[in-house]
């Protein structure tokens, strides 16, 4: 199956459940819609996932593979690279061109919450390695001190 030039899926990304509730979500999507009217794209199909960036199971980015690999469309608009991978961004892109699908960003500044989210994974990065280390008792501790420490960093990025 060979899709039309302007055949699109758009795909967007929150961390948490929080940020979904709180509408961003929702509000990346229609973003996302408003760009591909004004380019004249046909949409073809809409996914999204609640999850982190590091998270490498998620429903809506394996439908976009899948999709891709069938060859259902040209173009994936995204927001920003992060919604699609934390890490590993290029080797998403690679595979997307191997399938016929081009990457398009949507939006050149990254939005405010955007650092709060970094910190976010990058602590889970560290937290990870640190229960590898120091086993699973330390790694409790330690994962509570991050949480202090991501819990600082939102309430200083909402100042």
């Amino acid at each position: 199956m060979k899709a039309e030039p302007e055949a699109v899926v758009l795909y967007a990304r929150v961390s948490t459940k929080k940020q979904a509730d709180a509408g961003n979500l929702e509000r990346q999507m229609e973003r996302l819609r408003a760009y591909a009217r004004e380019k004249g794209y046909r949409v073809v199909a809409e996914y999204s996932d609640v999850a982190s960036g590091l998270n490498q199971n998620r429903r809506g980015l394996e439908r976009v593979l899948k999709s891709a690999e069938r060859g259902e469309f040209r173009k994936l608009l995204i927001e920003y690279p992060d919604r699609l991978a934390r890490f590993g961004y290029a080797y998403l892109e690679r595979h997307l061109k191997h399938c016929g699908v081009e990457i398009e960003i949507t939006s050149q500044k990254e939005p405010e919450d955007a650092h709060t989210e970094l910190v976010r994974d990058l602590l889970a990065i560290v937290t990870s390695f640190s229960a590898r280390l120091y086993g699973v008792k330390g790694g409790r501790k330690i994962r509570r001190g991050f949480r202090e420490l991501i819990r600082d960093a939102e309430e200083a990025g909402e100042r």
